[in-house]
């Protein structure tokens, strides 16, 4: 139970990556302000999470099952909170899906978007009423930049990232009315365990149904530049998890919170022309056309990139 003058922070997906470093970052607060209910679909891998937080867990962290895919178990999640009263709720549960979209079937784009966007959705539907009564709380979502610029093979995963982002951004306006904010996290390449699994799997994958050259571009092509990127400009949960207690601590937070600013001007790029041919002509031509000028730029920012540099591009600073 929260001590009185603690925030209630909820947060969703804490069984590993971002959302685990989230909640050790708060609930190892040197004040104390939060009180942190980690949720996850299955407790039987809190393990991590539990360790993680040390001495914290108990006192400043506790744990709740959540499966934000189920109406049922979100309803229940909320109102075992004493009085459904939560300060902060920070949106983090997601999936991924990555390759050609002609061997995705729907079923599985389905199930993106369930946990992705309607996940979220079911989550805000549940706070917001009580957050508005109260006329106070903030609203965090684990964006991403791919919400803002599509990437090549992420189509279904951006695309629930742009729906999101749309939803929230228009969210906003309505809440603030009643003085609860909102804001977008949006990092860019993230080293989790589940990251580095996933590129694994889908660099061994078949692809039936899919013709052999776009098969090559997603493997020859796509996946070796996919990984330079992440090796030069990837960040760590620790880095996310800064960041997002920097937004929940500001007193004025932004809406949209780039949290590598190396990507600022990739993003920019959407915005300077209209037509939209900019940003897509860059893309294709740093994939298809200046792949190895491409390599060996990322080589070069991957030395530069050291670790106090990776520091200074965690934002808002």
């Amino acid at each position: 139970m929260a001590n009185s003058g603690q925030k209630v922070v909820l947060i969703t997906g804490c069984s590993s990556g971002i959302g685990l470093r989230i909640a050790v970052t708060l609930a190892k607060d040197e004040k104390k302000r939060y009180h942190v209910i980690a949720t996850m679909r299955d407790l039987k891998k809190k393990d991590k999470l539990v360790e993680a937080a040390g001495d914290a867990y108990g006192k400043t962290l506790m744990l709740l099952p959540l499966d934000v895919c189920s109406d049922e178990s979100v309803e229940q999640c909320i109102n075992s909170v004493k009085d459904r009263h939560i300060d902060i709720l920070i949106n983090n549960a997601g999936v991924g899906l990555l390759g050609p979209v002609e061997s995705i079937s729907i079923e599985e784009m389905k199930r993106v978007f369930e946990t992705n966007f309607f996940g979220v959705v079911r989550m805000i539907k549940e706070v917001m009423p009580d957050m508005k009564k109260r006329r106070s709380g903030h609203i965090v979502v684990m964006s991403s930049v791919m919400g803002l610029q599509g990437v090549v093979f992420n189509d279904v995963y951006t695309a629930s990232k742009f729906a999101m982002e749309g939803f929230c951004e228009s969210m906003a306006v309505q809440l603030l009315k009643f003085n609860v904010r909102l804001s977008m996290i949006e990092p860019g390449p993230v080293h989790t365990e589940f990251e580095t699994k996933m590129m694994e799997d889908v660099a061994k994958m078949e692809y039936p149904g899919v013709d052999a050259d776009t098969v090559r571009y997603f493997k020859d092509v796509y996946l070796p530049s996919s990984i330079d990127i992440f090796e030069a400009m990837g960040q760590t949960p620790e880095d996310i998890a800064k960041c997002t207690k920097k937004v929940i601590e500001s007193n004025s937070p932004r809406f949209r919170n780039l949290t590598n600013s190396l990507y600022t001007p990739i993003v920019a790029l959407k915005y300077a022309d209209e037509t939209g041919g900019l940003s897509v002509n860059t893309f294709y031509n740093l994939l298809f056309n200046f792949g190895p000028l491409m390599h060996i730029t990322m080589s070069i920012l991957k030395c530069l990139t050291c670790s106090c540099l990776r520091r200074r591009t965690i934002s808002p600073n």
